[in-house]
């Protein structure tokens, strides 16, 4: 069999390769054009974030048996593209998780310390050591906002400081974080108390400018941020702003909303110091992704097992075809469930009716869990990490068959439970191949687990959908599809709603101030 690396690469991931008795083409560089005019006599293809491994390359993929990706990112792949030709896409998840973690302490000791502003005042031969008068982090406060690998390692690395960590984290059980040292807190003592507050979240929606000019505003005064995670998070208008007011006392940043950062006006604060996105780049971490991936990719070919894939195609050849699509609900439900969950997450419960829901009950609990933490995790998740990210959360997951209820023959419930509230979701399939979420809570109807969603919670009156759809009709948004469910006349109602673009968040509050709307919420899925 035929590997094209079409990325550099370490030595080691060809030699290991080679010694296993593939044939390795390695041309890092090479255009699109003319891979795709090559790629049909491979069974593999391994990249890194140069290579965009597109829908069009992937159709002329005819032996193509797995992509890897040495590195965590899988953007610069289409996996959906892969998933529909039966691809294995998979990638090494971990392989930077220390780099990531020292370069964030590197950047906080040079933020508390001034250190590459004192480095180039020196270089100009000035000798201003009052103007670079710095801070020491011993008896400091650092706020951690995710509490996965990188930022449980970050928080090791800094307690050998003599800091106080905090964390915060939407999964993790407070036990967890105690034998971590670290005590968890919501988002609001975090920005209270901390002194240095470290980012190590994934880019989503619920974490897309997390630090912006509201929560800065409740920041400590003289608040130092550090960034190594996604760009966006840190809401970079805002930033600038409090950097100026002096309300935030510096940043360290290693990522930025668009990059390379080209006339980014952060970039020329004296405020700041930055790196062009090296969490990743030592030596060390290069050759462990390289090895990483090399072995995964020859585990996967000669069918020794399959690790580090992040999509459903590795496990979907042992199980029925009929069992896909609940595999996919699974996936769905559990993305929903993030994306509108309140509170810290402590059970999750996966109730199944039907011979076949209840004969793989451990594939479709996976599922949910891949579609969760995929969502509030910053490393990526799998199939194969996700029942260990569920444990090591020290979340509580608890299966039950069942034999009566609603009127399917295959019906999926996940029902959670949170300090604060108690949820449940209820799927089925129609047909062979259409997934659909029929219940929530007490509330029935049939959602197309597809796309952006708005749900909202209403009074049960005459006009309100109207309003509603006024005000998404002003903003240029059109509705594709709605499903409307109400838990008696004139009592509470929940309405979804699948538009064709995303929804701002000035809209979200226009709709959630309307008389008789109690909450609204965009998901996507």
């Amino acid at each position: 069999m035929k590997i094209l690396i079409s990325d550099p690469i370490e030595q080691s991931c060809v030699d290991i390769l080679t010694r296993e008795g593939f044939q390795v083409d390695v041309k890092p560089g090479i255009p699109a054009e003319e891979i795709k005019k090559i790629i049909s006599e491979y069974a593999a293809l391994i990249v890194r974030s140069g290579t965009k491994v597109t829908a069009d390359i992937i159709a002329e993929a005819k032996a193509m048996k797995v992509i890897g990706r040495a590195g965590a990112g899988v953007d610069n792949i289409d996996v959906e593209a892969a998933s529909r030709r039966g691809i294995i896409v998979m990638n090494t998840p971990g392989g930077n998780t220390v780099s990531t973690a020292e370069h964030t302490v590197a950047m906080m000791l040079s933020l508390a310390r001034n250190i590459p502003q004192a480095h180039l005042s020196l270089v100009n031969d000035k000798w201003d050591r009052k103007k670079y008068m710095g801070t020491e982090v011993f008896g400091k406060t650092l706020g951690v906002i995710g509490m996965g690998k990188v930022g449980r390692e970050v928080a090791l690395r800094c307690q050998a400081f003599g800091m106080t960590i905090i964390g915060f984290d939407p999964v993790l059980a407070s036990d967890v974080a105690s034998k971590l040292g670290v005590e968890l807190v919501p988002l609001e003592e975090i920005y209270r108390r901390s002194d240095f507050i470290t980012v190590h979240t994934p880019f989503t929606d619920e974490t897309k400018g997390i630090l912006n000019e509201k929560t800065l505003l409740k920041c400590k005064k003289g608040v130092r941020l550090i960034n190594c995670a996604r760009g966006g998070i840190i809401d970079e208008s805002a930033l600038l702003a409090s950097l100026n007011s002096g309300r935030v006392a510096g940043a360290a940043l290693d990522v930025f909303s668009k990059e390379p950062p080209t006339g980014n006006p952060l970039l020329q604060h004296p405020k700041v110091i930055a790196t062009p996105h090296l969490g990743a780049s030592t030596e060390e971490a290069q050759e462990k992704v390289a090895i990483q991936i090399a072995e995964q990719l020859a585990d996967a070919l000669l069918d020794r097992g399959i690790s580090g894939a992040v999509n459903a195609v590795a496990l979907q050849s042992g199980i029925p075809a009929e069992l896909k699509p609940y595999l996919l609900l699974a996936e769905k439900i559990g993305s929903l469930q993030a994306q509108i969950m309140k509170g810290k997450l402590r059970d999750l419960t996966i109730a199944t009716r039907g011979e076949l829901l209840q004969k793989h009950v451990d594939l479709l609990t996976t599922g949910v869990l891949k579609g969760f933490f995929s969502k509030l995790m910053s490393e990526p998740v799998n199939y194969i990490n996700a029942p260990l990210l569920g444990e090591s959360m020290g979340i509580r997951i608890n299966e039950r068959k069942e034999r009566d209820g609603e009127n399917y023959t295959n019906l999926l419930t996940i029902e959670y439970a949170t300090d604060v509230e108690e949820r449940s979701f209820a799927g089925t399939v129609f047909g062979t191949t259409k997934p659909r979420i029929v219940r929530i809570d007490s509330f029935y109807f049939e959602v197309n687990p597809e796309g952006i969603l708005l749900f909202y919670t209403n009074t049960d009156k005459p006009g309100m959908l109207a309003k509603v759809g006024s005000i998404l009709a002003d903003a240029s948004i059109n509705i594709a599809g709605l499903s409307l469910g109400r838990s008696a006349l004139g009592g509470k109602a929940l309405t979804v709603v699948s538009v064709d673009n995303g929804i701002a968040d000035a809209v979200i509050a226009k709709i959630s101030s309307l008389e008789g709307v109690f909450e609204a919420k965009v998901v996507s899925l």
